[in-house]
């Protein structure tokens, strides 16, 4: 560790309560407490250590402070798919799971992989994807509480149709803070209205692609798809051709994504005429969507480049 030319590649593993941490190369674990102290400790431990690079798994939100900690101190870190880390741990035939050897595999995968480091967001970036991420927690709950309705004792129907009621309404006043919210920011004002100019691209899709996307219209049309997930994946081997799938990326963009390219399919001609052609080719509905989704990702992130509103020339895209 003293060494200040050796390569130092750093696994976290961060819980509720303790973050796990491990060098690639070192039996020796550390563990702090997921706390203002112990978070204050690792800084300081890291700002000795002078690492390569740090790696977390993406954590439902769990990672952010020590992220931030980290970043502003100029330390480099890098959050990733859990998924990836796992696939990652089978190939090496790593099987075993506690929150120590969790740390080490993910070193181990820092030191291989050596994912990209992203810029940390601001606090207005985080309070957007906060109220994104919000009105999508609803919306997932008033699904649930109206197929409920069906299976409710009718006892019970009233207070149902309460909690409906009061969702519906959460909901709306949300869709009016995002508004309000990206009204305020001149630039976030500037793109959802080229995003919204598309033909299918309402508020949501836009919301979503400002909070959870940042990197639209800064990366090239491979790197976007490969971003949220629509590009696709070869699974061929010697003479077999397995089918392309898309994989990885964020789920939550790649959902809206679908979402928005439905309703495109029938209202926006270029993409309309792009999933007939597919179709009439021979390709199933879901393989035709997925290729619209890509060509509508694409067709965003040129906009957003360029600083264009919809135009049928995108056809070529």
């Amino acid at each position: 560790m003293t060494n200040q030319n050796v390569e130092k590649f750093i696994g976290m593993d961060i819980s509720k309560t303790q973050i796990d941490v491990a060098m690639q190369g070192q039996k020796k674990t550390w563990a702090f407490s997921n706390d203002a102290e112990g978070i204050s400790k690792l800084v300081t431990l890291m700002k000795k250590v002078r690492p390569t690079l740090i790696v977390v798994e993406a954590s439902g939100g769990l990672e952010q402070p020590v992220v931030r900690a980290l970043y502003l101190e100029k330390i480099p870190i890098a959050i990733v798919n859990p998924t990836r880390v796992r696939d990652f741990a089978r190939s090496t035939g790593q099987l075993a799971k506690t929150d120590q050897l969790d740390a080490k595999v993910i070193s181990r995968f820092a030191q291989a992989v050596r994912p990209q480091v992203r810029p940390l967001r601001s606090a207005e970036e985080e309070h957007l994807d906060a109220l994104v991420t919000r009105r999508r927690q609803i919306v997932q709950m008033l699904t649930a509480e109206k197929n409920r309705r069906s299976t409710t004792h009718p006892e019970l129907l009233t207070r149902l149709q309460s909690h409906i009621a009061w969702l519906e309404e959460e909901r709306k006043s949300l869709d009016t803070a995002i508004e309000d919210f990206i009204q305020k920011n001149a630039e976030w004002k500037e793109k959802a209205t080229l995003l919204r100019s598309v033909p299918g691209v309402g508020p949501v899709t836009a919301s979503t692609l400002l909070a959870e996307l940042p990197e639209l219209g800064t990366r090239n049309r491979k790197q976007i798809a490969a971003l949220v997930g629509v590009a696709p994946i070869n699974k061929d081997s010697g003479p077999k051709k397995g089918k392309r799938r898309v994989f990885g990326g964020r789920a939550s963009v790649r959902r809206t994504l679908y979402m928005a390219t439905l309703v495109a399919s029938r209202s926006n001609p270029v993409i309309r005429t792009f999933y007939e052609r597919l179709l009439a080719s021979g390709k199933e509905k879901k393989v035709a969507l997925t290729a619209c989704m890509r060509k509508l990702l694409v067709i965003l992130n040129s906009m957003i480049g360029h600083r264009r509103s919809w135009q049928a020339d995108f056809a070529s895209n």
